[in-house]
């Protein structure tokens, strides 16, 4: 089970990573059936479907065909994804004067068992561990 567990997890760690989602699982039929009506009116075959849409070929055939601009946004793997990162470096050549800090002196005390009990009898539950 945990091994099931780590491959599901290492599964939804890589379709997340290449920015895959459910919902484009969802609309492969859209992409099959756009495909094959790109074969019947334009000739394409799969390969140049791809690049018309998701390839070099995207901008030319988004401006050619803007009757198609419905079906082309319910196409799948069609999600923009933009992240920024911001990192600042400075460098600066001003020292930080370090501050003088004495040693704080080590003080370890002897710690030692001290019976402050005594009874006439000592039971052996009651004594400390040898």
């Amino acid at each position: 089970m945990g091994k099931l567990l780590s491959i599901a997890l290492s599964f939804l760690i890589l379709f997340q990573s290449l920015n895959l989602e459910l919902g484009d699982l969802a609309h492969i039929d859209e992409l099959l059936e756009h495909a094959e009506y790109h074969s019947e009116k334009y000739g394409d075959n799969f390969l140049v479907f791809i690049s018309k849409h998701y390839g070099e070929l995207q901008k030319e055939h988004s401006q050619d065909h803007k009757e198609e601009k419905k079906e082309h946004e319910e196409l799948p793997f069609n999600h923009h994804c933009c992240s920024h990162i911001y990192t600042d470096f400075v460098l600066n050549h001003t020292g930080i004067p370090l501050l003088k800090i004495r040693p704080v002196a080590d003080l370890t005390a002897n710690f030692y068992y001290l019976d402050n009990y005594s009874s006439f009898e000592k039971f052996d539950i009651f004594q400390p561990p040898k």
